[in-house]
């Protein structure tokens, strides 16, 4: 093709470079010049123009494009008529695309003069989405280059595949816990069935269970019972564990767990199973949200009948931002551009109460009852608090504060006074979250009379934190049992301070279940506190009172 100034007497049949607004008559861009179109030319006193010209062997934009389109073409996939030398491709079904970047790149790489462009691969298209274009940039191109695009567009595998959706049954178990509130249920529900509808399935009645194993699989063998093709779990508690309950749940029923955990954020928390030949999930906490988050990218593929490939999810998994996050990521990075470099994992520290007045185990305060080595209690939870990873570890004094810091024998603490300890829990309680460090992200609240919370329990719960997530509560539980020491967020600090009398934290959790996370522990230690003579006798022989 020759491009370049040509004389309107060599014009006839050259295709106009630039669009031309004559009296009378526009003559856009591209336009084939004919004797007419020369005659309003030269009565705009123009003697040449900038125009493109045809070689032998030249194929036309819209053509080049048309024969290029015509080889990307796969089952539901459409396509428009050429024009300006490009063609668009459409879905004719909702699906996912796949799309082989390897080939698209070597279509690209043929000539500078041919160009694809295509959705990511894996994207989730509806009815009459565009998923493709492809656009000639010369006026025309030789006809070897169009036959070299048209013989690697068609070696070996499509370039674009659509798989569509199939109408599956979906099943759905919520589990629940003592004070839930019916209407975070109601609305975990609604966003699931929302989901599973916008992909083209059906939702059977849920099923509200008690969270724990053996009600989730009677739940998930009713579902299956009644036709379920998938399987979905919803636990008041976010999972943590391959062997929390809602994968436990998936195994009792007769299935397995394929993968715990994806590389997506949010939604990082999703545990993939099977039963038979039915998938099986347990959703991340973040899936309760509308707002994209990891399920988001496996419902889809599950309803085209594609392999969940999680590991593969990594480059593309850093998704939008959510309501719950505490900092927004593009905040944080501002302010770590003019800040000191941001830590790897939030600051937690650890409060310890002991303040009280110990009036179950009266004449005596049970957090200075010596044990058979020597150590008093208040000094063994301590130790054990400094053996996790909480920083700082805050420790609130009342009762015999002075007896109880020459218990502590220098310990790196801070100690702080409850002044109105007398007043009950509330105040050690509201003494100890004020003394927390701004810095910190949250605080996980010890008792001073439970000896047997170890460090490594304290890290698990700690580990567990996830303000992404939604995991802004943590709390052990033994059985199903919830106990102590409980984390909070640094959001709940004002309501923990308008505490009053003689109550702790506990009763919040009603108002925040949607934020719980339940730790399931290996023993009763976080069930167990000894504040009577009588409960002293049931520790461990190594920690009973040497007298």
């Amino acid at each position: 093709m020759k491009f370049g100034p040509v004389t309107l007497s060599e014009a006839r049949g050259a295709i106009l470079a630039h669009s031309h607004r004559l009296e009378g008559r526009m003559l856009r861009k591209g336009a084939v010049l004919d004797e007419a179109a020369l005659d309003a030319l030269r009565a705009a006193g123009l003697a040449e123009i900038i125009a493109a010209r045809l070689e032998p062997g030249d194929v036309p934009e819209d053509i080049a494009a048309d024969r290029l389109a015509a080889k990307l073409l796969s089952p539901s996939l459409v396509r428009t008529r050429a024009a300006t030398g490009r063609v668009n491709l459409a879905a004719e079904t909702a699906g996912v695309l796949l799309v082989d970047a390897a080939k698209i790149d070597r279509l690209n790489g043929v000539d500078e003069a041919l160009t694809i462009g295509t959705l990511p691969d894996g994207a989730v298209v509806a009815r009459r989405d565009l998923v493709a274009t492809v656009k000639v940039i010369p006026f025309a191109v030789p006809g070897t280059l169009v036959q070299v695009a048209e013989t690697v567009a068609a070696h070996g595998g499509p370039a674009l595949r659509l798989c569509p959706f199939r109408p599956l049954t979906v099943g759905l178990v919520v589990t629940q816990l003592p004070g839930i509130k019916e209407n975070a249920t109601d609305k975990t529900i609604a966003v699931t069935e929302a989901r599973v509808v916008a992909l083209g399935g059906r939702m059977l009645p849920a099923r509200r269970v008690h969270h724990d194993t053996p009600s989730i699989a009677a739940a998930l063998e009713g579902l299956m019972a009644h036709g379920a093709e998938l399987l979905l779990v919803a636990g008041a508690s976010a999972v943590v564990d391959r062997r929390d309950v809602g994968p436990e749940g998936i195994v009792r029923a007769g299935g397995e767990i394929l993968h715990f955990g994806m590389p997506v954020d949010p939604g990082n928390l999703i545990c993939l199973g099977r039963i038979g030949d039915r998938p099986a999930l347990v959703l991340p906490g973040c899936a309760r949200s509308p707002k994209q988050n990891g399920i988001d990218m496996v419902l889809p593929r599950l309803f085209a009948g594609l392999p969940v490939a999680v590991d593969r999810f990594g480059v593309g998994g850093l998704l939008k931002e959510t309501d719950a996050r505490p900092l927004p990521r593009e905040k944080a990075t501002a302010e770590a551009r003019v800040g000191p470099a941001p830590r790897s994992a939030p600051e937690i520290a650890a409060v310890i109460l002991g303040a009280g007045r110990s009036r179950r185990m009266a004449p005596l305060n049970k957090l200075l009852v010596v044990d058979r080595s020597g150590k008093p209690m208040i000094a063994r939870v301590v130790d054990n608090v400094l053996s996790s990873k909480a920083r700082p570890v805050v420790v609130v004094t009342g009762h015999q504060a002075e007896q109880v810091m020459h218990a502590l024998g220098g310990r790196p603490v801070r100690v702080v006074a409850a002044p109105d300890y007398a007043d009950g829990l509330s105040a050690s309680l509201r003494a100890g979250i004020a003394a927390v460090p701004p810095e910190v992200a949250a605080a996980i609240i010890c008792l001073g009379d439970m000896p047997l919370v170890t460090g490594r329990m304290i890290d698990r719960l700690l580990e567990a934190y996830d303000p992404d997530e939604g995991r802004l509560i943590v709390l052990p539980t033994f059985r199903g049992k919830q106990g102590n020491p409980m984390l909070w967020d640094r959001r709940f600090f004002p309501e923990i301070l308008r505490i009053t009398g003689d109550s702790g934290a506990r009763f919040l959790l009603g108002q925040h279940l949607e934020n719980v996370a339940e730790v399931e522990m290996s023993d009763d230690g976080v069930l167990r506190d000894f504040d009577t003579a009588e409960s002293l006798a049931t520790l461990p022989p190594r920690l009973r009172p040497a007298g």
